[in-house]
């Protein structure tokens, strides 16, 4: 299993602000914005400059006026398939070093987060077939086999907007940003 490098969360005290510097100044765009748990959840944004990936950072806006809470939320790793997830799970759970295992299908992704050893947050995620839009989080069991794991996450997802075929999405996408 071969984790890349793909994504990082940060936490930011005012998100129009962020994703007005991360737009005007380094050329990000946003390819989601939305609320987690519904309208009157936490909203979340996700930017990208490449039309490979949904996006290359995502901004929580949950950072104190003073400080307190890290800027980090997690680093995230993409491999390249559900077996490699499910059999990460059985080695973080048989050596028990890593804490706070929470299995997560985004609809577009199936990932494990944990916390490392210091208390880092990582996330390792596969693709799906399929692009959802975002932020979306429901949890799964890691000891479906990939059949049917892809069954539940049409089923699951199937009705959200924007369902349908991961390749349109990044088709569009690259043509956003001129790849």
């Amino acid at each position: 299993m071969k984790l890349h490098w793909s994504h990082a969360v940060l936490h930011v005290r005012d998100l129009d602000a962020m994703i007005a510097f991360y737009r005007d100044v380094l050329g990000f765009q946003i390819s989601d914005r939305g609320h987690i748990g519904g309208a009157q959840g936490l909203e979340l944004a996700f930017l990208s400059q490449v039309g490979s990936d949904h996006h290359q950072l995502a901004f929580i806006p949950v950072r104190g006026a003073g400080g307190g809470r890290g800027a980090l939320d997690h680093m995230a790793f993409r491999v390249a398939s559900f077996a490699d997830v499910t059999g990460l799970i059985a080695r973080l759970r048989a050596d028990g070093r890593a804490t706070d295992l929470n299995p997560i299908n985004h609809g577009n992704a199936w990932s494990i987060y944990f916390k490392d050893p210091e208390g880092n947050g990582l996330e390792v995620f596969c693709d799906t077939p399929w692009h959802v839009r975002q932020p979306q989080a429901r949890p799964w069991d890691p000891a479906i086999d990939e059949a049917e794991m892809r069954r539940r996450t049409a089923e699951q997802f199937g009705a959200e907007p924007d369902f349908g075929p991961m390749e349109e999405f990044l088709t569009a996408q690259r043509r956003r940003h001129g790849d």
